[in-house]
């Protein structure tokens, strides 16, 4: 098989399109085929180095497929059938993948393996921000950084789907069409919060800022947030965010704040089924749709990433192999 590997952490050139073997599955494993791959930021952060991993190592955490092979134990998939998943350790920027299969989900006829890896590890981690991390209920407001970015327009679906009032920010007006179209209810620039934001909810603020840009952004959100308000920091697009001082919350009115991680809402078999029981629903439903910004082959990770980094995609990427 082809797959991308990098032995030092660094920019997009330390990855490498090498030949590697595949093996056949051991208990509790399958074999494969890898028809797309997504792409999402969580991988430029193994590949820096700012998640430190055991080197060298493969890339990438979600992508679909087709089941080869299974092993021993496996029922819950079988050979032939169409997959997606998101999994750790990283390894899905690969033609093929040997794994363990208990991430494997089978695809309806519905969605397409081009939709599905687009959506899952986005998906699922919209899931667990919204309904579990900072809990939104309808008839609240919500801002939403990056609003055009491929978890940022999912995020606004799945708001509007549950009657909030969502308040998204771009970083170029190209950008704000497509958080309009996404269910953005105001989209602001990044230099119009916090003071936009007080504008549009009366003095008030929101009741939950849920934001993947990290050091850039997380002043500003935490600033547009009502009395005990959340925010929910879950991404670190422009950097990981300075040390917080906990005093701060208290004189800002109270507030919360959380670092949260998808692996931590889908760590047992429950979470599992239930998360992705409702995502499903929202893709069934017709809430959540793909916005497939852009297409890149296997071997054109390096120009992914570089354009991810530079916030020159909008929506989701995808790599084919």
């Amino acid at each position: 098989m082809k797959a991308i590997r990098f032995a030092e952490t660094g920019g997009p050139q330390v990855m490498k399109l090498l030949d590697v073997e595949v093996g056949e599955p051991g208990p509790g494993q399958a074999r494969v085929r890898h028809s797309v791959i997504g792409v999402n930021f969580i991988d430029t952060y193994h590949r820096s180095g700012l998640y430190p991993m055991q080197l060298p190592s493969g890339l990438g955490m979600e992508a679909a497929g087709v089941v080869e092979a299974v092993g021993e134990g496996v029922s819950h998939v079988s050979v032939g059938d169409r997959v997606i998943y998101f999994a750790n350790p990283p390894g899905a920027y690969a033609t093929h993948r040997l794994m363990d299969a208990r991430p494997l989900v089978k695809l309806p006829d519905s969605v397409s393996d081009e939709q599905a890896a687009a959506l899952w590890l986005k998906a699922c981690t919209v899931e667990s921000l919204v309904e579990r991390c900072a809990r939104v209920q309808p008839g609240q407001t919500v801002l939403v950084p990056a609003a055009a970015g491929g978890v940022g327009v999912l995020l606004c679906q799945w708001l509007k789907s549950k009657d909030v009032t969502v308040i998204g920010t771009v970083g170029s007006p190209a950008k704000v069409d497509i958080a309009r179209a996404a269910g953005a209810d105001h989209v602001l620039s990044y230099e119009e919060v916090p003071a936009r934001v007080r504008e549009i909810t009366g003095g008030k603020g929101v009741d939950a800022a849920i934001d993947g840009v990290g050091k850039s952004t997380f002043d500003s959100s935490l600033d547009s947030l009502k009395r005990r308000g959340i925010l929910a920091s879950f991404g670190n697009a422009s950097g990981p965010a300075a040390p917080l001082d906990i005093g701060l919350l208290a004189r800002k009115g109270s507030l919360f704040v959380t670092r949260p991680t998808l692996f931590d809402y889908y760590a047992t078999p429950e979470d599992f089924a239930a998360g992705t029981a409702a995502v499903f629903a929202k893709i069934a439903s017709g809430v959540l749709k793909a916005h497939i910004g852009q297409s890149f082959a296997l071997a054109d990770a390096v120009a992914a990433h570089k354009a991810l980094e530079a916030r020159q995609t909008v929506g989701s990427s995808l790599l084919i192999p």
